[in-house]
């Protein structure tokens, strides 16, 4: 009997419970990194020698690329090479320099004080909060100890870029790189106001921002006149806008107004290194304000050597020769780490318009190689195959099921996907390659569990390797990586990548035991690749970093074979009135397995006994049911149909017995939402996560309606 694969090694053992601290479960690594971490390469000491040494070794590379449009018609991609972003990228370095933005200098005397301020918390755990209230100028922004070590290596001015991925963007945050500044990416879907919020919390003096947005900043003021002081627009700047702005002391550039204010300038970059501030980014959580998460450009550097360290070792790994697909937010961690992983082998990256109803026909110009993607975009092109398939006729359809049965048994075999059904890619799937540009080799997937019936789907039909990812903005991005062509961790985001180490800390309250046969609990994680603290929440901070591990929140199981599996969240517990916790998130991913579902949503509380729900039903599955049935109704009107609401509950209770839940995690009453969750009325985060406060303010009438009705009708 082959022994099972194992991609894990201990590295430390398991400690029982003490001093009311809950029992941790053994430390992992990936088994490449066994005799320890790779170290970067020697001589990059940050982001901007990343960009630096690959305009070196592949100057005339294609670097960005965007469409051309013509006569409002988009045409093919247009490219700018290393050399050429280079230039570009010095002349806005030389500007920002030339508007008095710069990183700032490191007198002696506050340096010194810093150090004895950092001694007095280690030592006495003198409250930062006082030292602030003190010495504001000295401690602004300091969110933990380690950003204390971050601020002696360096102090620099705040940069935001505001508006959707396209060369400028990258462009702008170079600049940003080569001068030693914070990037701080702005962006409004993390909800009403926080735009001025970030602006004001992170004291941006300087803005690039693309020409629709002009008017949303000039909006924040004169909140934000107290720090902004300059404007880029990426485009055109109209004489209204100039106006208003200099009503507010505020300089607003259009690109080509602002590349000319330092044409005669030349300003030396500053020394960086390893542990200076890359980028503050802003992430929403689900709720309170938004935090902004401080990243060192050692975090970054550690993801680009732990993916490529990964990848080598499946010989599979990225070339100058790959194309990338860049649509997910700059503003996130994922993508931006992953663009600078494509940066350092001086692959090429191409921009989508902006527009999630052209994203397709941007995919399929470009020809990527490698695109990430977020489970919701997963969703919508396997049912678009789906109904494609299925509508294509008997014969058609006959013969595509065939094909994904034979495929699928041999990848089960072991067989790689590209020898498991190699006639079969040619004549049925290659038109499923063709639909994603022809030439996508690797699809990441992150920022949320992907369903195991699409990530099955897409590992047979795409005819390219459907990764699932997992990681935190906190843990700049890359944590753990499911492997190509291992079945078996499909449903799981693979072992951690060779970069950090991973523990599971037992949750009690929870019933989750770290040392037990089946060890889960909440995943933490240590190594170089976590944050430097929260930015001016250091509360935030010791919260989350417990003697150099970071809590996640998120509970995970570990697989035989050493891969992570996310089964829920710590904080999406409550009590119900009788005294039964339940796990609220654990629950929606079960119920979620119900075919006639899109999402749900599950609420209690600790004064009610039972649980009530608010569902997407599916159109399609719901207007079958309503055509047997006999209901003619649209989908709107079906919805509020009693009928149709008993006929979902019950498919939600047979699931919910079938997975052996208990009586009190149930759903009682339900109402049917045609309208998809969405983050329009801030119920999903920019990752599709539930704003579960938000949803209750939003739903409450709906609730209360539906514990009524279920109390009359007991």
């Amino acid at each position: 009997m082959a022994q099972e694969k194992k991609f894990v090694v201990e590295v430390e053992k398991a400690k029982e419970a003490t001093g009311g601290r809950p029992s941790v479960g053994p430390v992992y690594r990936n088994e490449l990194a066994k005799d320890g971490f790779r170290p970067p390469v020697a001589g990059i000491e940050s982001c901007w020698d990343v960009f630096r040494v690959s305009v070196e070794k592949y100057p005339r590379n294609k670097m960005l690329g965007e469409r051309e449009i013509v006569n409002g018609k988009a045409g093919g991609y247009v490219w700018l090479t290393y050399e050429d972003v280079y230039d570009i990228v010095s002349k806005v370095g030389a500007s920002i320099r030339s508007c008095g933005v710069k990183q700032s200098g490191k007198p002696l005397a506050s340096l010194l004080l810093i150090l004895v301020l950092f001694s007095l918390r280690q030592h006495w755990g003198y409250p930062s909060e006082s030292l602030s209230s003190v010495l504001p100028i000295v401690l602004d922004g300091i969110s933990s100890d380690r950003a204390l070590c971050n601020l002696v290596g360096s102090l620099g001015a705040r940069c935001g870029i505001y508006g959707a991925n396209c060369v400028k963007w990258v462009v702008s945050m170079q600049a940003c790189n080569a001068h030693g500044l914070y990037c701080v990416p702005l962006y409004d879907t993390l909800g009403a106001g926080a735009v001025e919020y970030i602006i004001c919390h992170a004291e941006i003096s300087i803005t690039f921002l693309e020409e629709t947005k002009i008017p949303e900043v000039l909006k924040t003021f004169p909140n934000t006149m107290k720090y902004l002081k300059t404007l880029v627009s990426f485009g055109k700047v109209t004489a209204e806008q100039k106006k208003a702005a200099e009503n507010f002391g505020l300089a607003l550039y259009s690109w080509d107004q602002f590349l000319q204010l330092g044409k005669n300038e030349h300003f030396d970059l500053p020394t960086k290194k390893k542990t200076d501030i890359c980028t503050i980014m802003y992430t929403s959580g689900t709720t309170g304000d938004p935090k902004g998460v401080v990243i060192s450009h050692e975090s970054i550097l550690s993801v680009i050597s732990a993916q490529n360290h990964s990848l080598e070792s499946m010989n599979d790994q990225f070339s100058e020769r790959d194309v990338f697909f860049s649509y997910l937010p700059l503003a996130h961690i994922f993508d931006r780490v992953i663009e600078e992983v494509f940066i350092s082998t001086g692959a090429s990256i191409g921009f989508w318009r902006g527009d999630i109803k052209l994203l397709i026909e941007d995919l399929r110009e470009l020809k990527p190689t490698v695109f990430c993607a977020v489970p919701r975009v997963l969703d919508r092109i396997y049912s678009g195959l789906v109904e494609k398939t299925s509508s294509a006729g008997f014969v058609k359809n006959a013969l595509f099921n065939l094909a994904y049965s034979y495929k699928l048994r041999n990848m089960t075999k072991g067989y790689k996907h590209v020898e498991a059904a190699p006639i079969f890619d040619k004549i049925v799937f290659s038109k499923v390659k063709e639909g994603l540009g022809g030439n996508v080799r690797l699809i990441l997937s992150g920022a949320a569990p992907l369903a195991t019936y699409v990530e099955t789907f897409l590992r047979v039909v795409s005819c390219a390797h459907v990764l699932q990812g997992y990681g935190l903005t906190e843990t700049c991005a890359g944590s753990f990586v499911s492997r190509p062509d291992e079945l078996t961790m499909i449903g799981t985001v693979g072992p951690p990548l060779p970069n950090v180490d991973v523990c599971l800390e037992s949750v009690p309250e929870m019933g989750y035991d770290a040392l037990s046969s089946t060890p889960c609990g909440e995943i933490c994680i240590r190594g170089n690749v976590l944050f430097s603290g929260y930015y001016k929440r250091e509360d935030l901070t010791r919260e989350v970093l417990v003697d150099g591990w970071f809590h996640t929140g998120d509970i995970g199981e570990w697989q035989p074979d050493g891969s992570m599996k996310i089964i829920d969240r710590k904080k999406n517990i409550f009590k119900l009135s009788q005294g039964e916790y339940v796990s609220v998130e654990n629950l929606e991913n079960i119920y979620c397995r119900v075919s006639g579902i899109d999402s749900i949503w599950i609420y209690g509380n600790s004064y009610e006994s039972f649980l009530v729900a608010v569902v997407n039903p599916n159109e399609q599955f719901l207007g079958h049911w309503a055509e047997e049935n006999g209901v003619t109704a649209n989908f709107s009107t079906l919805c509020e149909n009693p009928k149709a609401k008993k006929f979902i509950l019950e498919e939600l209770t047979k699931t919910g017995k079938e997975k052996k839940l208990k009586g009190f995690e149930l759903i009682k009453g339900v109402h049917l939402d045609p309208i998809p969750f969405d983050m329009d009325r801030d119920l999903l985060t920019p990752t599709f996560k539930k704003k579960r406060d938000k949803f209750l303010k939003y739903y409450q009438n709906v609730i209360d309606g539906l514990y009524k009705r279920v109390k009359e009708a007991i």
